[in-house]
């Protein structure tokens, strides 16, 4: 006896429609964003991030007319290295741009950029390793939803975005990386991920595509 195949969401507003979609919003804090704090002082270029703030606010806000679940993930390092393993704290330790103490749990750094603050009500998850996957309640959060599909944006384009998208898939997830939505401080990064996820992983979209697709689903 051969299985039916699954049910497949073949068009884009079928797959992003607002009741079963969650836009994921990746590491929008200001240890990453903002001048002065952690990724700064480390030396890392924060124009692509910040250029995208008012994009991902915008489309924030056609989430939220819409009813789409709006998820708030934020990068959470224990205190005291609680939560750094050997091999993760000697990574974090070399690669570029990086720190070692970067959004530790409580601190200043580790808040959401002001424009993009959660609000009452929206899902905040923390995670302490690049997918929002890993170590998280995240996937139990979107299943009880309801959630078959994740328009993921935020920083950095080719690290937690695509750890998360990645994951996203391989848990069962239609997956949209929101192009503009996205940055990287290395852009030639960021474009080479896009164009991985459109060969393997989902689609990529921009912010525009999302919010009018999701305007039109609402009748505005």
């Amino acid at each position: 006896m051969t299985a039916a195949e699954p049910l497949i969401l073949a068009s884009f507003t079928e797959r992003f429609a607002p009741p079963h979609t969650a836009l994921v919003i990746i590491d929008m804090q200001k240890d990453f964003c903002v001048d002065g704090f952690a990724a700064s002082a480390a030396g890392r270029p924060l124009g692509a991030a910040q250029a995208i703030v008012p994009v991902i606010a915008e489309l924030r806000a056609a989430a939220r007319r819409a009813g789409v679940l709006v998820c708030h993930v934020g990068f959470w390092t224990l205190p005291g290295h609680l939560s750094d393993s050997g091999p993760w704290l000697a990574q974090r330790r070399r690669s570029t741009y990086a720190s070692d103490r970067i959004a530790i749990a409580e601190t200043r750094g580790a808040d959401f950029v002001p424009e993009l603050s959660p609000a009452a009500g929206e899902v905040v998850i923390h995670k302490h390793r690049y997918s929002a996957f890993k170590g998280t309640d995240l996937d139990m959060v979107l299943r009880g939803r309801g959630i078959a599909s994740v328009a993921v944006c935020g920083v950095s384009t080719n690290v937690c975005v695509e750890s998360t998208l990645r994951d996203a898939f391989e848990h069962g997830y239609y997956v949209s990386a929101v192009g503009d939505a996205c940055a990287s401080w290395d852009m030639d990064l960021h474009h080479a991920t896009l164009r991985n996820v459109e060969a393997r992983f989902g689609i990529v979209a921009t912010a525009t595509d999302l919010a009018r697709s999701w305007d039109d689903s609402s009748g505005r």
